[in-house]
C-alpha cells in the first residue's frame, strides 16, 4: 500500500442496532435497567438538526451507523478509506453514570458486543475499548481484559468528566493503556451531563449552539492537565487522542503554557522540557470538526504552528449531522501534509500499515 493512498477515518459512530443485542453479553441483574433506559445520562441541549444524517438510515431500517455493513456500502467503500476506528454512539456517557457498577458492566459488555457485531465482520472496523473513567481499577481492569484483541487500536472515554484528566486519579487508566501499547481518546458530548461538571467554567450555556462552539475549552483544561500534572513524565510512552475538539486552539495553548512555565517551572518540578514540546509528542487531534477560515491559508498557518503533518488525523465524524468528506475537507491543505493527515499519522499511531483483507462469508448480526 503507498502510504500517499491510505485514508484512515479516526471517528466513525458505530450504533447499537437494536436494546436486545446486548442483553448476552450483559449480567442479568442490569437487563431491565438498560432496557428501560440504556446509559441513562441525559443532557439539556436540544438542537433543531437532531445528531444525525438523514440520509444514513441502512437499507435493512434501524438508526444510522447501527448496520455495519450498511456503513461500508454507504460510507468507507464509497470513499476509498482503508480502516475506520468505531468510537461508539450514545455510549461514552456511561462514565458520568451515578452507579459505577452499572457503569462497568455496560462498559464490558459494550466491548464484547462491539467484537462480536462489529470486529468479525470486516478487518476494515478497528475498536475502542469503552470504559467508565470514574472508575479506575475497574477501567484498568477492562483495558488489561480488551488489550490483547488485535482489532482493539485504543481506549476511549468521554471529554465530559467530574475533574481535570491529569489528575492523579485517572493515573490506573494510563498505566493500564501505557502496558497495553494503546492510546486514550477522548470525544465530546457529555459535557454538563450526569455527574460531570458544568460545561463551561462559568456554568451551563443556554443553548445548543453555545455549547456546541465551546467545546474545546474542554479540551484545553485535559491537556493542559496532563501536561502541568506530568501524565508524560510518568508515562512517556502514552498517547493521548482528542477527538472532534477543533483544531486552530492548540497554538494559543501551548504559547501560553510555554510562556507561564518559563517563570512557573518551580510550581512543576517534575516538567523537564517545555510544556509545547510534550504535546508535539504525546497528543493527537482529528480533523472534524476542522475550523474553516475565509482564507484556507490562515488554517494552512495554524498547521504549520502544529506540526499537523505529524498530529492531525483525518476523522469524518459519520454518520453525524457534521460529518466531513475525506475527498473535499482538506482542499486547499499542501499535498504532502494532505497525505499523511489523510492515513499516515493515524497509520502510524495505530499500527495500520497493512491493506485489511475482507472477510469471506460473514454477514451483520
Amino acid at each position: 500500500m503507498q502510504s500517499g493512498s491510505l485514508i484512515i477515518d479516526t471517528d466513525i459512530h458505530n450504533a447499537i442496532r437494536r436494546r436486545e443485542d446486548m442483553l448476552p453479553f450483559l449480567p442479568k441483574v442490569w437487563h431491565q435497567q438498560w432496557m428501560d433506559n440504556e446509559v441513562g445520562v441525559y443532557g439539556q441541549y436540544y438542537s433543531p438538526l437532531g445528531v444525525m444524517r438523514k440520509d444514513a438510515v441502512p437499507d435493512s431500517g434501524g438508526s444510522p451507523g447501527s448496520d455495519p455493513l450498511y456503513v461500508l456500502k454507504h460510507h468507507m467503500d464509497p470513499y476509498g478509506i482503508d480502516f475506520g476506528i468505531l468510537t461508539g454512539s450514545g455510549v461514552l456517557g456511561i462514565s458520568l453514570h451515578a452507579d459505577p457498577d452499572y457503569a462497568n458492566a455496560i462498559a464490558s459488555a459494550y466491548n464484547d458486543w462491539q467484537i462480536e457485531h462489529w470486529l468479525k465482520v470486516s478487518p476494515k472496523f478497528k475498536g475502542s475499548i469503552l470504559i467508565n473513567h470514574s472508575d479506575p481499577a475497574a477501567a484498568a481492569q477492562e483495558i488489561d481484559r480488551m488489550g490483547p484483541h488485535p482489532d482493539m487500536v485504543q481506549v476511549i472515554m468521554s471529554s465530559g468528566a467530574r475533574m481535570p484528566y491529569g489528575q492523579r486519579f485517572y493515573h490506573p487508566i494510563y498505566e493500564a493503556a501505557e502496558r497495553n501499547g494503546l492510546p486514550v481518546a477522548v470525544h465530546p458530548g457529555t459535557e454538563g451531563k450526569g455527574i460531570s461538571g458544568a460545561p463551561t467554567p462559568s456554568g451551563y450555556p443556554t443553548r445548543y449552539m453555545e455549547w456546541h462552539n465551546i467545546l474545546p475549552a474542554n479540551y484545553m483544561t485535559h491537556i493542559n492537565s496532563l501536561v502541568c500534572e506530568g501524565v508524560f513524565e510518568k508515562f512517556p510512552k502514552l498517547k493521548f487522542v482528542a477527538i472532534e475538539g477543533g483544531i486552530a486552539w492548540l497554538p494559543h495553548l501551548m504559547w501560553r503554557m510555554d510562556k507561564n512555565y518559563k517563570a512557573l517551572r518551580d510550581t512543576t518540578p517534575w516538567l523537564k522540557r517545555l510544556p509545547s514540546e510534550y504535546i508535539l509528542e504525546h497528543v493527537r487531534l482529528t480533523t472534524q470538526p476542522i475550523e474553516e477560515p475565509a482564507d484556507i491559508d490562515h488554517l494552512v498557518q495554524i498547521f504549520n504552528m502544529i506540526r499537523a503533518d505529524e498530529i492531525v488525523m483525518f476523522s469524518s465524524d459519520y454518520p453525524h449531522w457534521d460529518f466531513d468528506n475525506p475527498k473535499i475537507a482538506l482542499n486547499g491543505i499542501p499535498r504532502e501534509m494532505k497525505q499523511r493527515i489523510l492515513g499516515q499519522n493515524a497509520a502510524d499511531l495505530y499500527k495500520l500499515h497493512k491493506q485489511p483483507v475482507e472477510s469471506k462469508g460473514v454477514e451483520a448480526q
